[in-house]
């Protein structure tokens, strides 16, 4: 039987925080891996992920169809993680998101690859947010150029290193309260960075249907203010939670889109939270989830214990409440 070895998977956005999840993944069952990153001299964390020569970063960029077919040659699968939650510069939502996802999909379409493209729950077309909106145009863009694409929608993830649980801890570490953009009513599903990673490895090993899309998300729906208590629970904080209506959110969000750190917010978040972001009942029925490739999603109070530590007022050392 061939081994996995004699497959070579190119993986478009893998130095990020999924990135570097699915490259470990796709490592351990034996794949040869090429990360195509606009950076590479910033991808060597990549590599003792794998055995020697497993893993080779090259630099693409997928505003440059030309170096995309560089990167995608001798490949027989081709994933894109490609993605960006706030536009800087040439990268704007649309050239990476749509543009760079058709790109990416006509490059493997020429070369006979399979595709893998990871989308986001809430891609929709008309949407409130151009990032869902820009999402929805690649995930259709790539079925047109490969239609037996497996598009894959995780829900807000989390892990170690995330920007979505570190950063209201963060947040917590430093002010007195947390905001509930919307009132905090706004129901998510977040998944776990591993659990998705291996979703991903599932696919390129054939288990996924083709032409068909997955929407992942973790074992429990939960609002933003359930998740914030999670939060501040694990990290031992307590800190006034104030909610803050929808138009002053985006008011603000017109300065704080400038901020750094934790304390970034652009317009564009602000709609994003004004849709739910959980697994439709029609992909439960098709079984087109993490459960349904045979994956039990973690949660994060099973996960984030295990980095978001480093947050309480004493680290690993915080005395334990009685």
């Amino acid at each position: 039987m061939a081994s996995n070895l004699e497959t070579l998977v190119t993986v478009f956005g893998g130095s990020g925080f999924l990135g570097r999840n699915v490259v470990r993944a796709l490592a351990k069952r034996d794949y040869r891996i090429r990360v195509a990153v606009r950076r590479p001299e910033l991808a060597g964390h990549l590599q003792p992920l794998g055995r020697v020569g497993q893993i080779h970063p090259v630099q693409a960029n997928v505003r440059y169809p030309a170096s995309v077919e560089a990167a995608m040659r001798d490949s027989a699968v081709a994933i894109n993680l490609t993605g960006t939650l706030i536009e800087s510069g040439a990268q704007t939502f649309d050239a990476v998101q749509t543009k760079g996802a058709e790109t990416i999909a006509r490059t493997a379409a020429a070369a006979g690859a399979r595709m893998v493209h990871v989308s986001a729950i809430g891609a929709d077309e008309n949407a409130p947010s151009a990032y869902s909106r820009t999402k929805a145009a690649g995930e259709k863009a790539v079925l047109a150029a490969v239609p037996s694409a497996t598009i894959l929608r995780p829900s807000l993830l989390f892990g170690p290193e995330d920007q979505f649980t570190n950063r209201f801890a963060a947040l917590a570490r430093i002010s007195p309260f947390l905001p509930l953009i919307g009132g905090g009513v706004t129901r998510l599903q977040p998944a776990y960075v591993g659990d998705v990673a291996a979703a991903v490895a599932d696919a390129v090993d054939g288990k996924t249907k083709a032409g068909s899309v997955y929407e992942l998300g973790g074992p429990e729906v939960l609002t933003m203010r359930e998740i914030m208590e999670v939060i501040l629970k694990i990290t031992e904080r307590k800190r006034i939670l104030i909610s803050l209506p929808w138009e002053l959110a985006k008011m603000q969000a017109l300065f704080l889109q400038f901020a750094p750190g934790p304390f970034k917010l652009t317009p564009d978040q602000v709609a994003m939270l004004q849709s739910d972001n959980v697994v439709s009942d029609t992909a439960k029925a098709a079984g087109l989830t993490l459960e349904g490739l045979g994956i039990t999603p973690e949660s994060i109070e099973a996960i984030a214990p295990q980095y978001l530590w480093r947050f309480r007022a004493a680290g690993q050392f915080q005395r334990k409440s009685a």
